[in-house]
């Protein structure tokens, strides 16, 4: 096995030879034989070791073990102490999704502390196959079939291409100790009752079935690759991006065979995983729009527009008298002037004194109406929107310039007729929105 491995690390992970790696060590089996193959093969490893308190003598047993065994080998050592439990009760989630959370947060900090590059875990072949039937058992895609990566980002796995049976067999040759995990053994656990009744039955049915497994999955993986390529061209086609808004032809989407797996594959990144969500938006009224953990997807006419979700409210900004130049939250410069120019989207020319200072910044709200320039009467904010037709996101993004509780300028957009320059205008304010 060693000479595979050997082989294995010249052929995908020759990067590993000249780096510091973190090797995830629990002291079972799995990560004993890891480690013995590393010293082995000349690499320049420390040992992590987390204990997180769930099996009480048991687990200090293990990072007792795991010290002894850094020690025995001359490698560097490093070590935490979570109370998991606590974490759960506190934040809630599974013991095992919180563990895996804790644990792979301090590896980052140790590679970060300690000058490391990579992160070597155990995963092998039979966790590959276990991964795959969970998977299966799931609603997932070819994301969830295609298998466990050897390398994603700084966490490399080695081993995937052993079986646990060879693991086993390397480590008995070598007379290696390791400790037993009894939690292993509960069955109430999804994969460890996976382990234990059903990928021996599968294995049964052929006697090469693991390896014909991970060919399987070497399979599906390029397949996935292929649809990911297909996946990134269309979206530089039909996705277009302005500021950090995302805008989408829904014909060009409505032409795309299959829809949903087209849907899925071009929305998964901002958190859509629900194709039939986002199917359902593209024949919906105007001014839908649902939303993900981290972004918001609205229905706009023939467009569906895309964009990250606000996290903070807007705030009012102040412009005193005498300032002359503002870059939050919009850049506008602003000057007295004898002349009057041309009107200009991004311009406006006001008479100083109809003005109220501190002028003021803020989003429109709800009941907001101003008097247009050139026009009769007073307009609500709502009704000059729609005939300019501005989607959702754009009235959101829209910035007003306020004099009290009246609005100056619709910036970028109309002038309010209140504050314009006449036959009795002594000082003009020139103020430009510097887009």
């Amino acid at each position: 096995m060693l000479e595979k491995f050997q082989r294995h690390i010249e052929v995908n992970f020759p990067i590993v030879n000249k780096k510091n790696l973190l090797i995830a060590c629990s002291g079972g089996l799995d990560s004993v034989v890891l480690t013995h193959l590393c010293v082995q093969c000349n690499l320049n490893i420390t040992l992590a070791h987390c204990n997180f308190k769930l099996r009480g003598a048991e687990s200090d047993g293990d990072e007792i073990f795991v010290k002894q065994l850094a020690e025995e080998l001359n490698v560097e050592y490093v070590s935490v102490v979570f109370d998991t439990l606590k974490e759960v009760t506190e934040h809630g989630g599974s013991v095992q999704m919180v563990a895996r959370k804790l644990r792979y947060e301090w590896f980052e900090t140790v590679l970060d502390e300690r000058k490391l590059d990579y992160i070597l875990t155990a995963h092998h072949a039979d966790d590959a196959l276990e991964t795959f039937i969970i998977n299966l058992s799931r609603v997932t895609g070819i994301d969830g079939l295609s298998g466990i990566p050897e390398s994603n980002g700084k966490i490399l796995r080695p081993l995937l291409p052993f079986s646990r049976q060879k693991i086993l067999e390397y480590a008995k040759s070598k007379r290696l100790k390791w400790r037993e995990d009894s939690s292993n053994s509960d069955s109430k656990y999804l994969r460890n009752k996976i382990r234990m009744d059903i990928t021996p039955k599968l294995k049964e049915l052929h006697p090469t079935f693991l390896n014909n497994f991970l060919m399987t999955q070497t399979f599906l993986s390029q397949s996935k690759t292929v649809l990911e390529n297909r996946i990134k061209e269309v979206k530089e086609k039909v996705f277009k991006e302005k500021g950090d808004t995302v805008k989408v032809r829904i014909a060009d989407l409505k032409a795309l065979q299959p829809l949903e797996m087209y849907l899925y594959g071009l929305f998964k990144g901002y958190g859509f995983t629900e194709w039939d969500d986002v199917k359902s938006l593209l024949d919906a009224m105007s001014g839908k729009e649902i939303h993900s953990n981290t972004h918001r997807l609205l229905k706009d006419r023939d467009f569906l527009l895309l964009r990250p979700k606000q996290e903070k409210p807007e705030a009012i900004f102040f412009i005193d008298e005498n300032k002359e130049r503002i870059e939050a939250p919009i850049p506008l410069h602003i000057e007295t002037t004898a002349e009057f120019e041309k009107l200009d989207g991004s311009i406006v020319f006001l008479d100083k004194e109809k003005l109220n200072y501190p002028l003021t910044l803020r989003k429109w709200k709800k009941g907001d109406y101003f008097y247009p320039l050139g026009m009769q009467g007073k307009k609500k904010l709502s009704k000059f929107f729609k005939d300019e037709k501005m989607d959702v996101f754009s009235k959101e993004a829209q910035w007003l310039l306020c004099s009290g509780e009246e609005i100056v300028w619709v910036i970028g957009k109309r002038a309010d007729e209140r504050f314009k320059i006449d036959g009795n205008t002594t000082q003009i304010v020139k103020i430009t929105y510097l887009i």
